[in-house]
């Protein structure tokens, strides 16, 4: 890939750099968010978002207990602290993840359901809200590097020719960023659609 003009504009290459972060930011936040997308399957990164109130602090679930997928339909929690076991069953419920977990007094064994036809449509919606909501963020980003590159210009930073270049190469990176985002939505719709 040719080095992008931007970068090597001196006056701009700071925006190109923190652009380019940005966006890269908010794609692998779409990326976390579809992994926690349920599916058919039972998954450990469905509890991703699961946080527990370990005594006064609110912490990731991942980071007190061990979370094992061990069949296609049941999720299992050993805490590394066995007093644990009943807030960590009211986070997961408190969570509105659609599960019911079950404590036996040494591990909470979270059976997933398989989806139904309407609980799936429900799940596609809500991946279009959450692409939707990175599209327009990518968009933020790339209005900000617009508004840096005018004032580059205003400033006499840069000539008329470098910020229409910027300007195009800035449309550019955002539209193969959301491209990026479209085509991960799309391969998660098809597997919350496909029925095992």
């Amino acid at each position: 890939m040719a080095q992008p003009t931007m970068a090597a504009v001196p006056g701009l290459k700071e925006t190109y750099v923190q652009m380019k972060g940005r966006m890269d930011r908010a794609v692998d936040d779409f990326r976390k968010a579809l992994v926690a997308t349920r599916t058919g399957r039972a998954s450990v990164h469905m509890l991703d978002g699961v946080n527990i109130d370990y005594y006064g602090s609110p912490m990731p679930l991942n980071q007190i207990a061990q979370v094992h997928a061990p069949e296609a339909q049941l999720i299992t929690v050993q805490p590394f602290d066995p007093t644990q076991l009943s807030s960590i069953e009211k986070a997961i419920r408190a969570a509105e993840l659609g599960l019911n977990p079950m404590n036996d007094g040494k591990i909470i064994r979270v059976p997933v359901p398989p989806l139904t036809e309407e609980r799936r449509r429900e799940m596609v919606k809500h991946l279009h809200k959450v692409l939707e909501e990175h599209r327009t963020a990518v968009r933020n980003i790339r209005r900000d590097g617009n508004e840096a590159i005018k004032k580059a210009l205003k400033e006499k930073k840069i000539t008329e020719d470098e910020e229409k270049r910027a300007m195009e190469e800035i449309q550019k990176l955002t539209d193969d960023e959301i491209k990026k985002m479209e085509d991960m939505s799309k391969a998660k719709e098809k597997e919350v659609m496909e029925i095992k």
